[in-house]
């Protein structure tokens, strides 16, 4: 079973987000094991703090290393041989890409840290954290939200967690393009048809509109996915 654990001080940001769609079947299949652990359970003082000022002045607050050595610690407790791989979610860290995905889901354990206020203590990165992940060039008020978006990238990939196992394969970025435009029920809808070759049933033609369309859309929305395959 694959197991993430979820460092963050609003753990019930959490609530519900994975009793839903792919990932409740997942947990409900014993695939993956998510649990949230609070770092101001790892505290000593009656205000359960985790952040402080920062050394030489400046705005915000910073993570104290204490809580977030503590609670890695801990969550490292439920490792079996190999220590699990410890991730610092943050935009200042490496963008996540589909590739990376397929990577974390070999990885049989993830603890992910969520960055809050102006960050944390360097200390925490320097011998803590083996990744630093962001999910994008913008600003978030933490990283809770990454953090569900990696595990869903994820989760989806192992196997057993999708209806048909192909899906995983097939979606865009996993074939280096994006998708080709999908159609469905009715064949005509306030004037609007759809392309007669997915209704002609001649495979190999729908094989090959398929990829002409995804290709032309990759191109316009995101040519610089081409160039990265080249």
């Amino acid at each position: 079973m694959k197991r993430f654990d979820i460092i963050s001080v609003f753990p019930e940001l959490f609530a519900g987000v994975f009793d839903c769609g792919i990932i409740r079947r997942a947990r409900q299949a014993g695939l993956v094991d998510i649990r949230v652990v609070n770092p101001r359970d790892f505290t000593n003082d009656r205000h359960r703090s985790v952040d402080d000022r920062p050394y030489g002045g400046g705005e915000g607050m910073v993570f104290m290393p204490g809580p977030l050595f503590d609670a890695v610690e801990f969550c490292r407790a439920y490792d079996v041989g190999e220590s699990g791989k410890v991730v610092f979610l943050t935009p200042q860290g490496r963008l996540w890409t589909q590739e990376m995905a397929v990577e974390f889901a070999a990885i049989p354990h993830i603890i992910l840290i969520c960055g809050r206020y102006e960050g944390v203590d360097q200390r925490v990165v320097d011998h803590l954290v083996d990744m630093e992940v962001s999910i994008g060039d913008f600003i978030l008020t933490g990283g809770e939200i990454p953090a569900m978006a990696l595990i869903d990238s994820v989760v989806r990939l192992l196997p057993g967690a999708l209806g048909c196992g192909e899906s995983a394969v097939n979606e865009s970025f996993s074939t280096g393009i994006l998708d080709y435009p999908q159609y469905t029920r009715p064949a005509e809808y306030r004037g609007y048809a759809v392309p007669e070759v997915l209704l002609s049933g001649d495979h190999a033609k729908i094989e090959k509109w398929r990829k002409e369309k995804a290709l032309e859309k990759t191109i316009r929305v995101r040519p610089e996915l081409i160039c990265k395959g080249n």
